[in-house]
C-alpha cells in the first residue's frame, strides 16, 4: 500500500507541513533586528523610577518592571533607554559593568549608549527622555 497514490500524496503533504513549520521557526528567531514585539518599546506616559541616587555615578540600573535602564555618566546627568531587546522584544534581565543582557538569545547592549554589543540584535536600544524632579527620576514623554 505504500506505493499507492494516496500514500505518496500523504508523504508529500507531511513534508510540506514540516518544511512550513521549520520556516516559521527560522522566521521567529531571525537575525534581523526590530523593535521587538511590544507595541510601545518606550513609555507613552511619564514613569516614576524612584530616587536618582539609586543609579551610581559611572554606572547603570535596570528597572525591569518598567522596561527601562538608566545610566549616570556624571553626577546629576542621566540617560535612559528601553530595556526591551531590539531583536525579539525580551526584557533585559541584568546589567553588569554597564552591559545589559537579554536572557532570550544572548544579545548584549551598552547601557550608557544603547548600542548593541553582541547579536543577534543589531539595532540600539531606543533612547527615552529622563529627568530628575525633587531627587526622583522620571522617564518618558515630557521628561
Amino acid at each position: 500500500m505504500s506505493g499507492s497514490p494516496s500514500a505518496a500524496r500523504r508523504t508529500v503533504l507531511k513534508g510540506a507541513a514540516l518544511a512550513g513549520a521549520a520556516g516559521l521557526g527560522v522566521a521567529a528567531c531571525s537575525t534581523e533586528s526590530k523593535l521587538g514585539h511590544a507595541e510601545n518599546p518606550t513609555p507613552t506616559a511619564p514613569v516614576p523610577l524612584g530616587d536618582a541616587a539609586a543609579v551610581p555615578v559611572g554606572g547603570s540600573k535596570l528597572y525591569r518592571e518598567q522596561r527601562l535602564v538608566v545610566s549616570c555618566p556624571a553626577k546629576g546627568e542621566y540617560k535612559a533607554f528601553s530595556a526591551q531587546c531590539t531583536h525579539a522584544g525580551c526584557v533585559l534581565d541584568k546589567v553588569e559593568a554597564n552591559e545589559g543582557n537579554c536572557p532570550c538569545h544572548g544579545s548584549r547592549f551598552d547601557t550608557t549608549t544603547g548600542k548593541a554589543l553582541k547579536g543577534p540584535a543589531t539595532a540600539p536600544l531606543p533612547a527615552v527622555p529622563v529627568k530628575v524632579e525633587g531627587g526622583k527620576l522620571i522617564a518618558g514623554p515630557n521628561a
